[in-house]
């Protein structure tokens, strides 16, 4: 999710916004030289001038990524070797429509399945294209579930097993759990732990041993809801917490390590199953406001959207360590 936030977060919030908005003509300026370590790799220096600010990912076979670009409304994939290829653009809302918490259209949260079907969010403050989106390999992007326009869907899981979806909204302090075929979602998990604090609640989402486990952007904690034999949503756990300004995260492997992605700090962080945390990444390495990050056997792949920096939005891989 966008990380348009500082320190002083309410304040600051309007103009951190029409940062993370403006299309400007500049290139990297510092970034490759900025890169301190053999073991990171830029895949791909991304378009700022073309609104190529990626905000979510997913990996594809043979090392392709697929990314949604939070403001231009495009999920495009991305090559091993850096080419872009746009594979839907998203139609544009009503006027007069404004996105909850945002104002501008938003297009978060990717998953793929292992047939080449992607889901991805789409906010807009309209009804009629806010919800969950499918694109079929060969097809066209179609809506297959309404969510409500006054919240902000962000964070989007896939539990591959029950073939259900969850969805993290950051406006409503939400998690909405959906088909794969789609229809009506339902409204799984509303706890006081997903809430806002001021900007963003519930934000990056993961399906992982047996629970839903979720990011929370403004009170900086990762949360565990288990996962109950019926299916419902056990009570909250929190797992992390001082980690403010995460957004999305990701698992190391099968354990409960993770890596999050701190957006308006440029780092990314491992933290512990015991909710320890140590900054692995940072700005020095390539990061521009890190977004999401993807892991596949031992590499993480991070997607920059430069929100704050304003400079080179990015897709970097990294080998991971255990333990480094």
């Amino acid at each position: 999710m966008p990380g348009f936030l500082t320190g002083t977060r309410t304040g600051l919030l309007a103009s951190a916004l029409a940062a993370a908005l403006a299309v400007t003509a500049a290139g990297p300026t510092a970034t490759a030289a900025a890169r301190s370590r053999p073991d990171v790799h830029f895949m791909a220096h991304l378009d700022i001038a073309g609104g190529q600010r990626p905000e979510n990912i997913t990996l594809e076979p043979g090392g392709s990524a697929v990314v949604t670009f939070a403001y231009s409304r495009q999920v495009a994939r991305v090559r091993p070797d850096g080419k872009v290829r746009i594979l839907a653009t998203l139609p544009e809302p009503p006027a007069g429509s404004a996105t909850p918490a945002l104002s501008s259209p938003f297009l978060g949260g990717i998953v793929r399945t292992h047939d080449g079907t992607l889901y991805f969010l789409y906010a807009t403050g309209s009804s009629d294209l806010t919800g969950l989106w499918r694109l079929r390999p060969g097809g066209a992007a179609r809506r297959i579930a309404a969510l409500p326009a006054d919240g902000l869907p962000n964070g989007l899981a896939l539990d591959r097993h029950e073939r259900r979806l969850y969805v993290a909204d950051s406006v409503l302090g939400t998690v909405w759990r959906v088909p794969v075929t789609g229809g009506t979602p339902t409204r799984w998990a509303v706890a006081p732990e997903l809430a806002a604090a001021g900007f963003l609640g519930a934000n990056g989402i993961k399906v992982h041993d047996g629970g839903v486990w979720v990011s929370n952007l403004d009170k900086g904690t990762v949360l565990r809801i288990p996962v109950t034999r019926h299916g419902k949503a056990g009570p909250v756990e929190t797992r992390a917490t001082g980690l403010v300004d995460i957004d999305d995260f990701a698992f190391e492997g099968h354990g409960d390590t993770l890596l999050a992605a701190i957006n308006a700090d440029n780092e990314i962080a491992r933290v512990e199953p015991d909710g320890r945390h140590e900054v692995v990444l940072t700005g020095a390495d390539g990061l521009e406001n890190p977004t999401s990050l993807a892991v596949r056997g031992t590499t993480a792949y991070i997607a920059s959207g430069a929100y704050f920096t304003d400079n080179d939005p990015n897709l970097l891989t990294a080998r991971i360590t255990p333990g480094e």
